[in-house]
């Protein structure tokens, strides 16, 4: 984030069907610092229509609502209101849950039983333009990316027509490295790795970071951690 922006608190709107849990999660954040909460809704059109009117700077998104389920809403708002990002707060951390919200846009995804540090990390972290992932989630994730492929095909040359220095700087996003720590290994400005990251996402069709990690992993270009 920027000065002015570390200066002012981040405008969340949060949305979850149940109301205790949506006023609860509403009173902790209220606790918070960084944190202004500026709207809550109990389904994801309500959601959408609320970052409409409200333009915050994060949704903190449910998946399981009615009418219009999070991974949904989290679509339509990235889609209608790049501005805002979504962090997921949920229950469920299994694969059919963690993936489409991936998927739909959402930069950040968190289990209900996340402390209110972890919150305010991961809303700094996808205001900095981070993947604000929970331990758990990565785990999980990384899991998943490490059971084996059947038959994968040999390279025949860069996926997607990426460069050296794109794939170079997309190895160094799926270690965890942010935009300046990249800067610094590559003795290059952070203009420049932000440039490169721009055009690895144009030719890629990727959207953020936590989806560089999964397609670093799949093109076989990084591998996750051990142990």
């Amino acid at each position: 984030m920027t000065e002015e922006s570390e200066s002012k608190p981040a405008r969340v709107v949060v949305a979850d069907d149940q109301t205790i849990v949506r006023e609860g999660i509403v009173m902790l954040l209220g606790l918070l610092p960084g944190i202004e909460v500026v709207g809550a809704a109990g389904d994801g059109d309500e959601a959408v229509r609320l970052v409409g009117e409200l333009a915050p700077d994060v949704v903190l998104m449910d998946l399981r609502m009615p009418r219009c389920d999070g991974v949904e809403a989290t679509r339509r708002i990235r889609a209608e209101h790049p501005g805002t990002q979504v962090v997921v707060l949920t229950t469920f951390g299994d694969d059919e849950s963690l993936f489409p919200a991936l998927r739909a846009g959402a930069r950040g995804y968190l289990t209900k039983d996340a402390g209110g540090d972890e919150i305010v990390r991961a809303v700094q972290d996808v205001l900095s333009g981070d993947a604000g992932l929970s331990p758990g989630v990565q785990r999980r994730l990384l899991e998943h990316l490490s059971a084996p492929e059947p038959e994968p095909k040999a390279p025949v040359g860069p996926p997607d027509g990426l460069t050296a220095r794109e794939i170079e700087v997309l190895v160094l996003i799926a270690g965890g490295l942010s935009n300046q720590e990249i800067a610094r290994q590559l003795q290059v400005s952070t203009a420049t790795v932000k440039t490169h990251i721009n055009n690895m996402f144009t030719k890629t069709g990727l959207n953020d970071r936590a989806q560089a990690v999964l397609y670093a992993f799949r093109k076989g270009l990084a591998r996750p951690p051990v142990g």
